[in-house]
């Protein structure tokens, strides 16, 4: 499966952990949930998270990580172009290990990155 299918996949899962995470967690309306969503689902945020879990990941996942990271994508206006190849690459991580059915893989590295937050 191509570097950027993986991270098509691994965005949907990513919104939905953030999305879980913040209503087990915080209280507020939608709206006030949806502002806190997008901290954490926009590239920036994404590209600092690979900086959290990058000392642990097994040579599999860095390789995924770096497969979704060369992957030949337009980056949008707003992001620059390494922020986003690093968020595309953490997006592909996500979508490979939710994939593969590593679910509590998935989980650790998560939790991990949502507690720095």
């Amino acid at each position: 499966m191509s570097g950027l299918t993986l991270a098509f996949v691994g965005d949907g899962v990513w919104h939905a952990l953030v999305r879980a995470w913040l209503a087990r967690t915080r209280k507020g309306t939608v709206r006030t949930l949806h502002r806190a969503a997008v901290g954490y689902v926009r590239a920036g945020a994404q590209a600092s998270a690979v900086g959290v879990i990058q000392d642990i990941l097994t040579g599999e996942e860095s390789d995924i990580l770096r497969r979704g990271r060369n992957a030949q994508g337009n980056a949008p206006k707003n992001v620059d172009v390494q922020t986003y190849r690093l968020a595309t690459g953490f997006e592909a991580l996500i979508g490979y290990l939710y994939l593969m059915g590593r679910e509590e893989r998935l989980m650790e590295l998560v939790g991990m990155i949502l507690t720095e937050a």
